[in-house]
């Protein structure tokens, strides 16, 4: 893929300055006006994109309405029904010390932001944040992944056919154009991928001082005790895991299995895998609902995670095949893997499954709590006590009871990371807040109490100030 020219990446950002004051002041019809032109423009090539996503790694046609479309069109309905709400100034009332003024809270465009994309999701994760900023009222720049170099060239003619240069903008190419980018002084920075690059992405963002949203991911760890539904468990976990091939930034990346019930567990797995993809390793191979890995190098990573585990004694339960020329690895159940293990440290992003079994609570807990933070906890249990002390005691971007992955759908949740796995948050107004600067804004009314605070400090000045201080002790009403 040609590297994008870097000229050009400077006279559209520069552009895009004018468009990005004269939008400060746009009404909520305007931005919901843009955010149609980009929806019917996205439905028209409906067909189009199933082909591009056919091309770029096998995705099936249901795998690309239901994990690609579905999501944006979400964030498109929302955006329509609910942003003249968001937009609105929240009033707030004033504190103790604030009495007779008027404060309220007004949300500003940031800017001009920049949204760096992944190839995993390379629809969703570019439109998704695209609509939220369009929303919020800024003009964008977009660099998608160039590991789907079909989507992304579609996207590039939606993108090139729904907005002139000077307010939104799409550059392909791999990391020079990403360099390129993130050497300008853009006003916020989406960054959707890996937490090492997030790294760089931070390091650059600080260089201008923009705030930045991070989605980036880690070894988001799931939970089966021994009290929960093992065969919903499985059936669930299942489509979590290989949706998309497990090339999901929140799929189960391994289980934790209570012993009582781990080999019921395994059977159970092994028959949804057997029922929804073929009853054999040749059938599984030909089956049309199996994403490819994206590319024979990281089918070639995963292939040595799986051969790295096995050279160490773990046992592989189903799957294991693999076929990098096609860039093909099997639905792949593996267990007993012994400390050291590389598949135990790493984030796989892939269709292997670790199960491991275990027995004491918090014997869980403890690992999870020695791990970076993860982007989601799956709880798998119908005992509330264990449920309650799996979310008081650990740490995630987000977690489900009882479900996975689903989380990343409900637009009025906020979905994001902590610490290692990201930072800020996506979809519907949470959205529409990352991309907006929330602006304090205070009025004064004639009754102007804040002069009892000014000079000269006379002793009857500062018992009044005393008074007030001391009042604060008391609880606010």
């Amino acid at each position: 893929m040609n590297e994008a020219d870097v000229q050009q990446i400077r006279t559209a950002f520069d552009a895009q300055q004018a468009t990005a004051l004269r939008w400060r002041e746009s009404s909520a019809a305007e931005r919901i006006a843009r955010v149609k032109r980009l929806r019917d423009a996205l439905m028209a090539q409906r067909e189009a994109f199933y082909e591009a996503f056919q091309r770029d790694y096998r995705k099936s046609p249901a795998e690309v309405e239901a994990s690609e479309l579905l999501p944006v069109m979400e964030e498109i309905r929302q955006v329509l029904g609910a942003l003249k709400r968001w937009m609105k100034p929240r009033r707030h009332w004033p504190t103790t010390t604030m009495l007779g003024t008027y404060a309220a809270v007004q949300y500003q465009p940031r800017g001009r932001v920049l949204i760096i994309a992944p190839w995993n999701y390379p629809l969703s994760l570019c439109f998704g944040p695209l609509v939220s900023a369009l929303a919020a009222g800024n003009t964008a720049i977009i660099k998608p992944s160039e590991m789907t170099p079909a989507v992304s060239a579609l996207m590039a003619r939606i993108i090139a056919d729904v907005f002139k240069t000077d307010e939104v903008a799409l550059f392909e190419g791999s990391q020079p154009t990403s360099h390129a980018l993130l050497q300008l002084p853009f006003d916020h920075i989406f960054f959707t991928g890996s937490p090492s690059v997030g790294k760089l992405v931070m390091t650059a963002a600080a260089q201008h001082l923009a705030s930045v949203t991070l989605e980036l991911g880690g070894k988001s760890p799931t939970i089966v005790d021994d009290t929960a539904n093992v065969k919903l468990a499985a059936e669930t976990l299942m489509w979590g895991k290989f949706l998309n091939n497990g090339q999901t930034c929140v799929a189960p990346d391994h289980v934790y299995v209570h012993a009582s019930v781990k080999a019921e567990f395994v059977a159970a797995c092994r028959q949804v895998l057997q029922q929804r993809y073929g009853a054999d390793a040749a059938a599984q191979k030909r089956s049309p609902d199996l994403t490819r890995v994206v590319n024979q190098r990281h089918t070639q990573r995963l292939a040595g995670l799986l051969a790295d585990a096995v050279r160490r004694g773990a046992v592989v339960h189903t799957g294991g095949e693999v076929d990098e020329a096609q860039c093909y690895i099997a639905p792949t159940l593996i267990e007993q893997i012994p400390a050291g293990a590389a598949i135990l440290s790493e984030e796989i992003f892939g269709p292997l499954l670790p199960i491991i079994e275990y027995r004491e609570l918090d014997q869980v807990i403890a690992a999870i709590n020695a791990a970076p933070k993860p982007l989601a906890l799956y709880v798998w249990s119908t005992r509330q006590a264990n449920i309650d002390q799996m979310l008081k005691q650990t740490s995630s971007g987000g977690a489900c009871v009882n479900h996975c992955v689903a989380h990343f759908a409900h637009g009025n949740l906020p979905f994001g990371g902590v610490n290692n796995s990201g930072m800020g948050s996506a979809h519907g107004e949470y959205g529409f807040k990352t991309f907006s600067h929330e602006r304090a804004v205070l009025r004064a009314s004639p009754l102007m109490l804040i002069k009892l605070f000014f000079p000269p400090y006379t002793q009857g000045r500062l018992r009044l100030i005393r008074l007030v201080v001391d009042s604060l002790k008391l609880p606010m009403l």
